[in-house]
């Protein structure tokens, strides 16, 4: 079942996959594979409900079901949300997470809240398209226009503040990108056939029967917890650890279990807290202003990359005779994300050349002097990290580094706060890797660090990386740049995971480690 989602061919996360892939997709649905779950959506017309693949109801008649690549393209086609298998709380799908067109930079800007902010004109222009051409575009691609596509997501927000926080009805169609309370009442009621407040009350009943009776708060101490779904496997403490390890102190901490830091989100400040669970990772959530919930869970689904298929990505390296057999003894291995482009740029540049323990002791002093302190400091978690403006008029000796290397990043910051490098959900891998190698001392493993961490390209690699080059010498095979480049090109279209899966070698870890030489 799983070949269709390791193929170069139509996968069922497209409207051309679903309409071409009926049979796989059908057979994904009669052997409810939970795998393929957030890939595509199963429509019913006798019901009118459109579920998640996995869903554990009567499997339909065949002639009665029709698939759709999101929820808002089966929404658009008048489906209303299973109450049962919930398709919306799923892992999103890959395909938007890999894509560097025109179509995958929008979802993802989409998901970010773009359209909520800055509406389909505004998601246009960042892009450099007509709004016509976009909705053509993300019709052809998505199933559903930008708008239609903005409609979901608030939907699924609004879900979340009606059965997990106390948050006044009218308080959560505006936190949730609604321009009004009619909209926002109609949205849900025909997303869910449910009216908000039935919602709440439902699900209210759902929590107090799971306990017995009792009630289970949700929202303790401001905070909003939420099971971030995944799919299996996922190594959660691998993927921690390497975070843990580079964290920066006052913005980041980790105790061998959950992993904290602060969030710079397009209203406010805040902070989460992510603990790795059985199927999900668990996020509690303190933000500032609530409107942020659906970015600041969009950007911690980048950093721990909870919408990377394994599967796939185990099909296509697993048999490969360097990296298979460190696939295929970890199989749930993951590359690790940032909740911010920018932030994740400055600390590629500090650290050039230096050891990761170096490297986030300039990290913290610069978040230390140059950081926006926090409304609501959360322990040890007590800045934002600095913002490009902040760090545009870094001079030398404004932090412990070479006098080149803070002329480096104080152009980085002009650079980023003039829109002249791009890091947003919507930048093109391309484009940036470009601009930034433009840069005064940025070369190749700043940019292609970047564009594996912060731009999530599943295909960047660093064959200049010492870590990368030791672990392929202890694999027995050349580790000069240039041999280490030709061997990863068979692992095209998934380098960074090889990469991230090379990093996790004993050699590798002890070399990275170390001070690198001077260039």
């Amino acid at each position: 079942m799983s070949d269709f989602r390791q193929t170069d061919g139509p996968a069922c996360g497209t409207v051309r996959g679903v309409t071409e892939d009926f049979e796989r997709c059908w057979r994904a649905v009669a052997a409810k594979d939970a795998r393929f779950d957030g890939w595509f959506y199963t429509a019913v017309t006798s019901t009118g409900i459109y579920c998640r693949p996995s869903c554990p109801a009567r499997t339909p008649r065949r002639e009665n079901v029709r698939f759709y690549p999101t929820a808002a393209a089966a929404q658009a086609a008048g489906f209303r949300a299973c109450k049962r298998c919930r398709p919306d709380a799923t892992p999103g799908s890959p395909e938007w997470d890999r894509r560097a067109d025109a179509a995958g930079r929008a979802m993802r800007l989409i998901a970010d809240g773009a359209v909520d902010r800055e509406g389909v004109a505004g998601l246009a222009a960042r892009l450099g398209y007509s709004e016509r051409h976009l909705h053509r575009l993300l019709v052809a691609e998505a199933g559903a226009g930008p708008v239609a596509l903005a409609r979901a997501r608030r939907a699924q927000t609004a879900r979340v503040l009606l059965e997990l926080t106390d948050v006044p009805i009218t308080d959560v169609a505006f936190a949730a990108g609604f321009r009004s309370v009619r909209q926002f009442n109609a949205t849900v009621r025909e997303v869910f056939a449910l009216a908000p407040r039935d919602l709440r009350v439902r699900a209210r009943a759902r929590t107090r029967s799971r306990a017995g009776g009792g009630t289970t708060a949700s929202r303790t101490a401001d905070a909003i917890t939420l099971r971030l779904p995944c799919r299996a496997p996922f190594d959660g403490a691998a993927l921690l650890g390497f975070l843990g390890t580079r964290a920066v102190r006052g913005v980041e901490a980790y105790d061998g279990t959950r992993y904290r830091r602060s969030l710079s989100l397009p209203h406010g400040g805040g902070v989460v807290a992510l603990t790795p669970a059985s199927g999900h990772v668990r996020a509690d959530l303190w933000l500032d202003d609530l409107r942020d919930l659906g970015p600041a869970v969009q950007r911690c689904r980048a950093l721990l990359d909870l919408d990377a298929d394994p599967v796939a990505v185990t099909g296509a390296l697993g048999a490969d005779p360097v990296v298979g057999p460190l696939v295929r003894a970890a199989p749930g291995r993951r590359v690790p994300g940032h909740v911010d482009g920018a932030e994740l740029a400055f600390r590629a540049v500090v650290g050039q050349q230096v050891s990761v323990a170096g490297a986030a002791t300039v990290a913290a002093t610069l978040a230390a002097r140059f950081g926006e302190p926090l409304d609501r400091p959360h322990g040890t978690i007590t800045h934002r990290f600095p913002a490009p403006e902040a760090l545009a008029g870094l001079q030398p000796g404004d932090a412990p580094m070479p006098a080149a290397r803070a002329r480096t990043l104080a152009a980085l910051a002009r650079a980023l706060a003039a829109g002249d490098v791009r890091l947003d959900a919507g930048a093109d891998p391309r484009e940036t890797r470009a601009a930034l190698l433009a840069l005064p001392g940025i070369g190749p493993w700043t940019a292609d660090y970047v564009a594996m961490r912060a731009l999530r390209d599943p295909d960047a690699f660093l064959a200049t990386d010492l870590g990368v080059r030791k672990a392929i010498e202890a694999l027995g095979h050349d580790g000069r740049p240039a041999a280490v480049l030709a061997l990863a090109e068979r692992w095209r279209p998934y380098r960074a995971y090889a990469n991230t899966h090379l990093w996790a070698l004993p050699g590798a870890q002890q070399a990275r480690r170390r001070v690198a030489a001077a260039a």
